[in-house]
């Protein structure tokens, strides 16, 4: 075995973030939302694209950072096409940051971007019901048996369990709608209340409309560069102290406990190899497709004990004003949500970090 590691370790840090166009975008492809995107994040941080020598991308085309680099007209020599649903982007920078800190690559672009709504509305596209009818999905597909009704299903589970009201999930739906207020970049701002996310349209029990994530088109994009790459940038970076990454399920006979996410796993190890704990943490973008993720979450993340989440996001935790500001853009839930979300934490994580997030 060798005694020395093969490659240099280096620092990593995110040195470009961007949006596209975001919202209701009924002019553009998607290919074009991860161009501007891409174009974007190289003037945040002023270095020029020939620097990039990796791209990460998923959710477009049959092999999609190829296909996303060829648009772009770049040719990288590291690429990850990882898939894991909304939270796809999050692992993705995992791997870039293991692949520059090694020497495998300098600069990696992730990049996304989707017409999710404007798809649906000129017809080329009907609303998802499950991720597919094959393998193990095949015993729950044919039931009906949605991602909504599943984590309703869950959420249904926690309020058995340790007695999670609803006003106490439509807390975090009201929370995140007054966040997006501030931020002229959301879909929805107008203000909600508990009563009205309560007694609007049902989803799938006990979840109605504004339980729910938003549609809407949009792209961004996130630039990793080894430590040697910061002194030429034009932006303040952002250093990548520790990540950890966990599957627990796909069908909900293979969920062990309704009440635990992944995130009880993963958010130990990326703790861990930051040495960082909870309590240093001050601002936090979790994914919110629905209100119960983002209570599960935080109850696994350490923020709370198990089973007082409910507890703790029902007194105003998660404002910008609040002792920890979460999803401070409006999340899923207000701001955006164009079919995989996990990228736009990155963005709005970077921008609160520098302080500019208006």
């Amino acid at each position: 075995m060798p005694t020395a590691p093969r490659f240099p370790s280096r620092k990593v840090a995110v040195v470009g973030v961007a949006l596209s166009d975001c919202g209701r975008v009924d002019e553009a492809t998607p290919y074009a939302l991860h161009a501007q995107a891409a174009r974007r994040a190289l003037a945040d941080c002023g270095l020029a694209r020939d620097v990039i020598d990796g791209v990460a991308s998923a959710g477009l085309g049959a092999l999609a950072p190829v296909e996303v680099a060829e648009y772009l007209g770049l040719r990288p020599r590291w690429v990850d096409s990882t898939s894991v649903g909304g939270a796809t982007w999050e692992v993705m920078a995992a791997h870039a940051a293991e692949a520059i800190a090694a020497g495998r690559a300098n600069a990696v672009l992730l990049v996304y971007g989707s017409t999710a709504r404007a798809d649906i509305k000129a017809g080329r596209r009907t609303a998802n019901l499950s991720f597919g009818a094959r393998g193990p999905l095949q015993f729950e597909a044919p039931y009906g048996h949605s991602l909504i009704a599943k984590y309703a299903m869950a959420a249904r589970r926690h309020m058995h369990e340790y007695g999670t009201t609803l006003e106490q999930l439509a807390s975090v739906a009201v929370q995140a709608r007054a966040n997006a207020a501030t931020n002229p970049d959301a879909m929805f701002r107008e203000p909600i209340t508990v009563d009205e996310v309560i007694a609007g349209p049902m989803i799938a029990d006990p979840f109605t409309k504004l339980h729910c994530c938003i549609r809407s088109d949009g792209g961004c994009a996130v630039l990793l560069a080894a430590e040697e790459y910061v002194a030429d940038c034009a932006s303040e970076p952002v250093w990548v102290l520790g990540a950890g990454e966990h599957v627990s399920h796909t069908t909900m006979s293979e969920w062990e406990d309704f009440t635990v996410s992944p995130a009880a796993v993963s958010g130990r190890l990326a703790f861990a190899r930051a040495g960082v704990r909870p309590q240093d943490v001050d601002v936090a973008q979790i994914y919110d497709a629905f209100t119960y993720m983002t209570l599960v979450t935080l109850e696994d993340l350490g923020f709370c004990g198990k089973g007082e989440g409910g507890a703790f996001v029902e007194k105003g935790r998660l404002l910008r004003t609040g002792s920890l500001p979460t999803n401070t853009d409006g999340g899923g839930l207000s701001a955006q949500h164009p079919g995989m979300r996990g990228l736009f934490l990155l963005v709005e994580a970077v921008r609160q970090l520098r302080g500019r997030a208006g």
